[in-house]
Protein backbone atom coordinates (compact mmCIF):
# COMPACT_ATOMS: atom_id res chain seq x y z
CA UNK A 1 0.00 0.00 0.00
CA UNK A 2 2.59 2.69 1.13
CA UNK A 3 4.83 1.49 -2.03
CA UNK A 4 1.78 1.98 -4.20
CA UNK A 5 1.34 5.67 -2.76
CA UNK A 6 4.86 6.48 -3.22
CA UNK A 7 4.93 5.05 -6.74
CA UNK A 8 2.15 6.93 -7.86
CA UNK A 9 3.45 10.78 -5.80
CA UNK A 10 6.61 9.73 -8.11
CA UNK A 11 4.99 9.40 -11.45
CA UNK A 12 2.63 12.58 -10.39
CA UNK A 13 5.96 14.89 -9.60
CA UNK A 14 7.23 13.52 -12.60
CA UNK A 15 4.14 14.73 -14.72
CA UNK A 16 2.96 17.50 -12.91
CA UNK A 17 6.40 19.24 -11.72
CA UNK A 18 4.36 22.61 -10.57
CA UNK A 19 1.83 20.41 -8.94
CA UNK A 20 4.07 18.52 -6.67
CA UNK A 21 5.54 21.89 -5.83
CA UNK A 22 2.53 23.11 -4.60
CA UNK A 23 1.54 20.00 -2.74
CA UNK A 24 4.86 21.01 -1.02
CA UNK A 25 3.55 24.33 -0.59
CA UNK A 26 0.26 23.07 1.03
CA UNK A 27 2.04 20.58 3.07
CA UNK A 28 4.60 23.36 4.74
CA UNK A 29 1.26 25.45 5.50
CA UNK A 30 -0.56 23.15 7.16
CA UNK A 31 2.44 22.24 9.33
CA UNK A 32 3.25 25.79 10.00
CA UNK A 33 -0.10 26.40 10.98
CA UNK A 34 -0.36 23.31 13.42
CA UNK A 35 2.83 23.81 15.13
CA UNK A 36 3.12 27.80 14.94
CA UNK A 37 3.48 27.87 18.72
CA UNK A 38 6.61 25.28 18.48
CA UNK A 39 8.12 26.85 15.39
CA UNK A 40 7.59 30.84 15.87
CA UNK A 41 10.79 32.33 17.61
CA UNK A 42 8.30 34.84 19.49
CA UNK A 43 4.72 35.50 20.51
CA UNK A 44 3.06 37.20 17.32
CA UNK A 45 1.64 39.96 20.08
CA UNK A 46 5.22 40.51 21.76
CA UNK A 47 6.12 43.92 21.45
CA UNK A 48 9.79 45.52 21.95
CA UNK A 49 10.03 48.81 20.81
CA UNK A 50 13.57 48.93 21.55
CA UNK A 51 14.09 46.73 18.66
CA UNK A 52 11.16 48.34 16.54
CA UNK A 53 11.67 48.60 12.22
CA UNK A 54 14.64 46.39 12.21
CA UNK A 55 16.06 44.81 9.18
CA UNK A 56 16.11 40.71 8.91
CA UNK A 57 18.76 39.69 11.08
CA UNK A 58 19.66 36.25 12.46
CA UNK A 59 17.62 37.29 15.50
CA UNK A 60 15.02 38.21 13.65
CA UNK A 61 14.88 36.56 10.49
CA UNK A 62 12.21 38.74 8.37
CA UNK A 63 12.84 41.97 10.60
CA UNK A 64 10.65 43.29 12.98
CA UNK A 65 7.40 45.95 12.51
CA UNK A 66 7.14 49.68 14.37
CA UNK A 67 6.27 48.02 17.68
CA UNK A 68 9.30 45.69 17.40
CA UNK A 69 7.31 42.30 16.93
CA UNK A 70 8.96 39.98 15.22
CA UNK A 71 7.48 39.92 11.52
CA UNK A 72 8.60 36.28 11.57
CA UNK A 73 6.38 35.10 14.23
CA UNK A 74 3.58 37.08 12.83
CA UNK A 75 3.82 35.01 9.33
CA UNK A 76 3.17 32.12 11.24
CA UNK A 77 0.46 32.72 13.03
CA UNK A 78 -0.91 34.48 9.99
CA UNK A 79 -0.37 30.83 8.30
CA UNK A 80 -3.15 29.65 10.66
CA UNK A 81 -5.38 32.41 10.03
CA UNK A 82 -5.17 31.83 6.24
CA UNK A 83 -5.71 27.77 6.66
CA UNK A 84 -8.28 28.32 8.74
CA UNK A 85 -9.95 30.92 6.65
CA UNK A 86 -9.65 28.11 3.41
CA UNK A 87 -10.32 25.37 5.41
CA UNK A 88 -13.44 26.65 6.87
CA UNK A 89 -14.60 28.44 3.84
CA UNK A 90 -14.44 24.90 1.36
CA UNK A 91 -16.31 22.86 4.20
CA UNK A 92 -19.13 25.43 4.56
CA UNK A 93 -19.17 25.94 0.58
CA UNK A 94 -18.94 22.59 -0.35
CA UNK A 95 -22.31 20.90 1.40
CA UNK A 96 -24.80 23.39 0.65
CA UNK A 97 -23.22 24.18 -3.49
CA UNK A 98 -23.16 19.97 -3.83
CA UNK A 99 -27.05 19.83 -2.64
CA UNK A 100 -27.90 22.34 -5.10
CA UNK A 101 -25.73 21.67 -7.95
CA UNK A 102 -27.53 17.59 -7.84
CA UNK A 103 -30.83 19.32 -7.14
CA UNK A 104 -30.21 21.46 -10.59
CA UNK A 105 -28.91 18.93 -12.37
CA UNK A 106 -31.58 16.07 -11.41
CA UNK A 107 -34.87 17.58 -11.84
CA UNK A 108 -33.76 19.91 -14.32
CA UNK A 109 -37.26 21.80 -15.63
CA UNK A 110 -38.49 24.85 -13.52
CA UNK A 111 -36.56 23.81 -10.20
CA UNK A 112 -33.21 24.07 -12.40
CA UNK A 113 -34.46 27.50 -14.03
CA UNK A 114 -35.45 29.01 -10.88
CA UNK A 115 -32.17 28.43 -9.65
CA UNK A 116 -29.98 29.00 -12.19
CA UNK A 117 -31.43 32.87 -12.24
CA UNK A 118 -30.71 33.29 -8.65
CA UNK A 119 -26.87 31.95 -9.35
CA UNK A 120 -26.87 34.27 -12.00
CA UNK A 121 -28.18 36.88 -9.88
CA UNK A 122 -25.24 36.37 -7.58
CA UNK A 123 -22.45 35.95 -10.46
CA UNK A 124 -23.77 39.76 -12.05
CA UNK A 125 -22.61 41.27 -8.54
CA UNK A 126 -19.18 41.91 -9.03
CA UNK A 127 -17.30 39.59 -6.14
CA UNK A 128 -15.27 42.44 -4.21
CA UNK A 129 -18.09 44.96 -3.81
CA UNK A 130 -20.12 41.56 -2.81
CA UNK A 131 -17.88 40.93 0.01
CA UNK A 132 -17.36 44.11 1.58
CA UNK A 133 -21.30 44.28 1.65
CA UNK A 134 -21.59 40.95 3.41
CA UNK A 135 -18.75 42.13 6.03
CA UNK A 136 -19.89 45.65 6.42
CA UNK A 137 -23.33 44.14 7.66
CA UNK A 138 -21.83 41.53 9.57
CA UNK A 139 -19.09 43.14 11.05
CA UNK A 140 -14.88 42.26 11.29
CA UNK A 141 -14.04 39.22 12.53
CA UNK A 142 -12.55 35.70 11.20
CA UNK A 143 -15.35 33.87 11.61
CA UNK A 144 -17.67 37.15 9.94
CA UNK A 145 -15.50 37.11 7.15
CA UNK A 146 -15.55 32.86 7.25
CA UNK A 147 -19.50 33.27 6.25
CA UNK A 148 -19.03 36.38 4.14
CA UNK A 149 -16.89 33.79 1.35
CA UNK A 150 -18.71 31.52 1.96
CA UNK A 151 -22.47 32.65 1.18
CA UNK A 152 -21.77 33.93 -2.64
CA UNK A 153 -18.87 30.82 -3.28
CA UNK A 154 -21.77 28.32 -2.18
CA UNK A 155 -23.87 29.48 -4.81
CA UNK A 156 -22.12 30.36 -7.42
CA UNK A 157 -19.86 26.90 -7.16
CA UNK A 158 -22.75 24.69 -7.57
CA UNK A 159 -22.79 25.33 -11.00
CA UNK A 160 -19.78 22.51 -11.94
CA UNK A 161 -21.90 20.17 -9.68
CA UNK A 162 -24.88 20.79 -11.90
CA UNK A 163 -22.93 20.15 -14.94
CA UNK A 164 -21.78 16.91 -13.73
CA UNK A 165 -24.70 15.57 -12.51
CA UNK A 166 -26.43 16.13 -15.53
CA UNK A 167 -23.74 13.75 -17.21
CA UNK A 168 -24.50 11.04 -14.28
CA UNK A 169 -28.51 11.34 -14.28
CA UNK A 170 -29.18 9.93 -17.55
CA UNK A 171 -26.69 6.87 -17.01
CA UNK A 172 -28.34 3.62 -17.53
CA UNK A 173 -27.52 3.14 -14.14
CA UNK A 174 -29.50 6.02 -12.67
CA UNK A 175 -32.61 4.98 -15.06
CA UNK A 176 -32.46 1.76 -14.31
CA UNK A 177 -32.67 2.38 -10.55
CA UNK A 178 -35.73 4.87 -11.02
CA UNK A 179 -37.32 2.50 -12.80
CA UNK A 180 -36.96 0.11 -9.98
CA UNK A 181 -38.54 2.05 -7.49
CA UNK A 182 -35.55 3.77 -5.94
CA UNK A 183 -36.87 7.14 -3.99
CA UNK A 184 -35.06 10.27 -5.69
CA UNK A 185 -33.14 11.00 -2.19
CA UNK A 186 -31.85 7.09 -2.31
CA UNK A 187 -30.38 7.92 -6.30
CA UNK A 188 -29.17 11.35 -5.48
CA UNK A 189 -27.11 9.92 -2.47
CA UNK A 190 -26.44 6.28 -3.86
CA UNK A 191 -25.57 6.80 -7.52
CA UNK A 192 -25.23 10.70 -8.22
CA UNK A 193 -22.83 11.92 -5.43
CA UNK A 194 -20.01 9.22 -5.43
CA UNK A 195 -20.03 9.69 -9.27
CA UNK A 196 -19.23 13.25 -9.28
CA UNK A 197 -16.74 13.49 -6.24
CA UNK A 198 -13.71 14.04 -8.74
CA UNK A 199 -15.65 17.09 -9.77
CA UNK A 200 -16.10 18.29 -6.09
CA UNK A 201 -12.82 17.44 -5.04
CA UNK A 202 -11.11 19.44 -7.94
CA UNK A 203 -13.95 22.22 -7.36
CA UNK A 204 -12.10 22.18 -3.61
CA UNK A 205 -8.44 22.24 -4.25
CA UNK A 206 -9.06 25.31 -7.08
CA UNK A 207 -11.16 27.32 -4.60
CA UNK A 208 -8.93 26.59 -1.96
CA UNK A 209 -6.05 29.35 -2.76
CA UNK A 210 -8.62 31.73 -3.80
CA UNK A 211 -9.99 32.01 -0.37
CA UNK A 212 -6.80 32.72 0.95
CA UNK A 213 -6.52 35.40 -1.64
CA UNK A 214 -9.80 37.18 -1.10
CA UNK A 215 -9.86 37.19 2.89
CA UNK A 216 -6.04 38.74 2.27
CA UNK A 217 -7.48 41.30 0.14
CA UNK A 218 -10.64 42.34 2.69
CA UNK A 219 -8.20 42.39 5.77
CA UNK A 220 -5.76 44.89 3.28
CA UNK A 221 -8.98 46.84 2.32
CA UNK A 222 -9.58 47.04 6.28
CA UNK A 223 -12.56 44.83 5.76
CA UNK A 224 -11.12 41.41 6.63
CA UNK A 225 -9.46 40.36 10.22
CA UNK A 226 -9.01 43.26 12.76
CA UNK A 227 -5.25 43.84 14.05
CA UNK A 228 -3.56 42.94 15.96
CA UNK A 229 -4.59 39.48 14.99
CA UNK A 230 -1.66 38.44 12.40
CA UNK A 231 -3.26 38.41 9.23
CA UNK A 232 -1.02 38.76 5.58
CA UNK A 233 -3.56 41.43 4.33
CA UNK A 234 -3.64 42.55 7.34
CA UNK A 235 0.55 42.97 7.43
CA UNK A 236 0.27 44.49 3.87
CA UNK A 237 -1.90 47.17 4.74
CA UNK A 238 -1.57 48.52 8.42
CA UNK A 239 2.51 47.80 8.50
CA UNK A 240 3.63 47.06 4.93
CA UNK A 241 2.10 49.51 2.65
CA UNK A 242 3.00 52.56 5.73
CA UNK A 243 6.51 51.30 5.74
CA UNK A 244 7.02 50.67 2.59
CA UNK A 245 9.69 52.63 1.09
CA UNK A 246 11.52 53.30 4.90
CA UNK A 247 11.24 49.58 6.07
CA UNK A 248 10.73 47.53 2.67
CA UNK A 249 11.09 44.16 4.90
CA UNK A 250 7.34 44.71 6.20
CA UNK A 251 6.10 44.59 3.21
CA UNK A 252 8.08 41.99 1.25
CA UNK A 253 7.62 39.80 3.76
CA UNK A 254 4.17 38.96 3.87
CA UNK A 255 3.87 39.82 -0.19
CA UNK A 256 6.32 36.74 -0.27
CA UNK A 257 4.52 34.90 1.91
CA UNK A 258 1.26 35.25 0.53
CA UNK A 259 2.01 34.92 -3.36
CA UNK A 260 3.95 31.81 -2.49
CA UNK A 261 1.20 29.70 -1.29
CA UNK A 262 -1.46 31.25 -3.20
CA UNK A 263 0.65 29.91 -6.54
CA UNK A 264 1.41 26.99 -4.80
CA UNK A 265 -2.28 26.06 -3.88
CA UNK A 266 -3.14 26.51 -7.37
CA UNK A 267 -0.62 25.09 -8.81
CA UNK A 268 -1.55 21.74 -6.70
CA UNK A 269 -5.51 22.52 -7.71
CA UNK A 270 -4.43 22.81 -11.47
CA UNK A 271 -2.98 19.63 -11.11
CA UNK A 272 -5.31 17.84 -9.37
CA UNK A 273 -7.92 18.83 -11.78
CA UNK A 274 -5.93 17.34 -14.68
CA UNK A 275 -5.57 13.92 -12.97
CA UNK A 276 -8.83 13.51 -11.52
CA UNK A 277 -11.00 15.30 -13.75
CA UNK A 278 -9.40 16.50 -17.32
CA UNK A 279 -12.56 17.29 -18.69
CA UNK A 280 -12.43 20.53 -15.99
CA UNK A 281 -9.22 21.25 -17.67
CA UNK A 282 -9.84 25.21 -19.06
CA UNK A 283 -12.96 25.66 -16.65
CA UNK A 284 -10.92 28.59 -14.72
Amino acid sequence: MFQSAMRWVWRFSRRKPLGAFGGIVLILLIITAFFAEVIAPYGPLLQNTGAALEPPSLQHLAGTDQFGRDMFSRLIFGARTSLTVSVSVTILVTIPSVTLGIIMGYYRGWVDLVLQRVVDAVQAVPGLILLITIVSILGPGLWNVIFALAIPASITSSRLKRAATLQISGRDYVLAARSLGATTPHIMWWYILPNIMATVIVVMSLGFGGYILAESTLSFLGYGIPPPAPSWGGMLASEGRRYMYSAAHMFVAPALALSMVVFGVNMFGDAMRDVLDPRLRGSR
